[in-house]
């Protein structure tokens, strides 16, 4: 069975965490299946606005884009204002235009490090994806194919020097994973789903804004 809307309703119903933003982290490891995961869930949120983290990171700033993070998109939604912010080109090597992410009451920050400690004051809520680090991994450079075997190289290190100083999945709010059917969202006891979902009966007759 496949969880999104009961997940998507218990979202929305969650109190704000970034002024009047409910600001909800998918992070896992890289080709864990994040970005589809959180096309679908942002469907699911009536068209939730979804900033990926591949736009603010960088080659030489894998995971140091915090403070950009902060000033660009951050500080504007708490004030409950749109941000803007300019994506970064990973073929060109540079940030190029500009996009805007709406104020909205749900905003999903998705990619590798969405959970770490200097944001997770400001989350919502916290989804890890749960497939293991070579398997995700494998999956990745199988997507991306040979011509990015060394990227793939440096990347697996940076991710694990990360994952190793600032770990998410302790923290997560629930575990998802991929099914035949679709996802399951299992709430981890003592996170803020499951304390949503004391406070939201039902769940899984409500709508999704």
């Amino acid at each position: 069975m496949d969880d999104l809307a009961a997940t998507a309703a218990l979202l929305a119903a969650a109190a704000p965490s970034l002024g009047p933003v409910r600001l909800v982290a998918v992070d896992g490891h890289a080709g864990s299946g994040k970005s589809t995961f959180t096309g679908r869930l942002a469907a699911a949120l009536g068209g939730a606005p979804v900033l990926r983290l591949d736009d603010v990171a960088t080659h030489d700033e894998l995971f140091a884009w915090l403070p950009r993070l902060h000033e660009q998109v951050l500080a504007p939604l708490a004030r409950g204002r749109d941000a803007r912010y300019a994506p970064y080109d990973w073929t060109a090597r540079r940030f190029e235009g500009a996009r805007t992410l709406a104020a909205a009451p749900v905003v999903v920050l998705e990619g590798v490090g969405a959970g770490r400690a200097g944001l997770r004051p400001w989350l919502a809520a916290l989804l890890w994806m749960e497939r293991d680090a070579a398997g995700s991994w494998e999956r990745g450079r199988r997507r991306d194919g040979p011509e990015l075997t060394a990227f793939w190289e440096g990347w697996t290190r940076a991710e694990s020097d990360h994952f190793a100083a600032d770990p998410s999945r302790p923290f997560a709010d629930a575990l998802v994973r991929e099914t035949p059917a679709g996802y399951a969202v299992t709430p981890v006891t003592g996170g803020r789903l499951t304390e949503a979902a004391r406070r939201t009966p039902c769940p899984r007759n409500r709508h999704a804004p």
